[in-house]
């Protein structure tokens, strides 16, 4: 079946990728607006880009709901305004969390408050980590696309990483225990999740290897 995105609504384009391209890590960003109050909310358009520089792309979309719709989330504005940004990633026990962040609050609202989070200070930014967040990226930006009057693609640089203790095997050769880190990401609808527990194992093979084997 074929889908011809120049034809197709923007509800049905995004139905597709997000029902397909899965399942997508959560970048659940904490932010601070020009007043220094506090913002964190989840973002599945997301992930790794590129290893040097350090890159990671997100895609925040705009606000849907009440006067505010239209307009930019408070996560692109902040990262706009303040150029620094904490990408949290979501492990399975705080699923419920995440998804508290996710409402359509007001931008006056405390997210972080409203879910019950506690927060440690950053080391090289100025937005708190979540601090039962096992992974948390400290983020400078780097480029902000604006794809849309209320649609942002924000690059940010990573310039340090804190993975919880338990979940480090070796420091010194940054080997981390990745299975400990239970993970979860964003599958299809509005409320599909995956667990990074269910895995598989297999090695790439080398040119010389696969010569061998043909």
């Amino acid at each position: 079946m074929l889908f011809d995105f120049e034809a197709l609504s923007p509800d049905n384009r995004y139905k597709l990728l997000t029902a397909t391209v899965v399942p997508r890590p959560i970048a659940w960003i904490t932010s601070l607006d020009p007043a220094g109050r506090l913002n964190a909310a989840p973002f599945s358009f997301f992930n790794a880009l590129v290893g040097d520089p350090p890159i990671v792309g997100i895609g925040i979309g705009g606000r849907h709901a009440g006067r505010e719709a239209g307009r930019w989330k408070d996560s692109a504005a902040n990262i706009r305004a303040r150029g620094e940004f904490v990408v949290n990633l979501v492990p399975y026990a705080l699923r419920e969390q995440m998804n508290v962040t996710a409402i359509e609050f007001e931008a006056a609202v405390d997210e972080v408050a409203e879910a019950g989070l506690a927060t440690v200070a950053s080391t090289r930014v100025a937005p708190p980590r979540l601090a039962d967040s096992p992974v948390a990226l400290e983020c400078e930006r780097f480029i902000i696309l604006e794809v849309a009057v209320d649609r942002t693609i924000v690059l940010g640089r990573v310039v340090a990483m804190h993975v919880r203790d338990d979940a480090v095997l070796d420091a010194a050769r940054c080997h981390i225990d990745t299975p400990k880190l239970d993970l979860i990401g964003r599958m299809h609808g509005r409320g599909w999740y995956a667990r990074s527990s269910d895995r598989f194992e297999m090695p790439r093979i080398p040119v010389a290897g696969w010569t061998r084997r043909t």
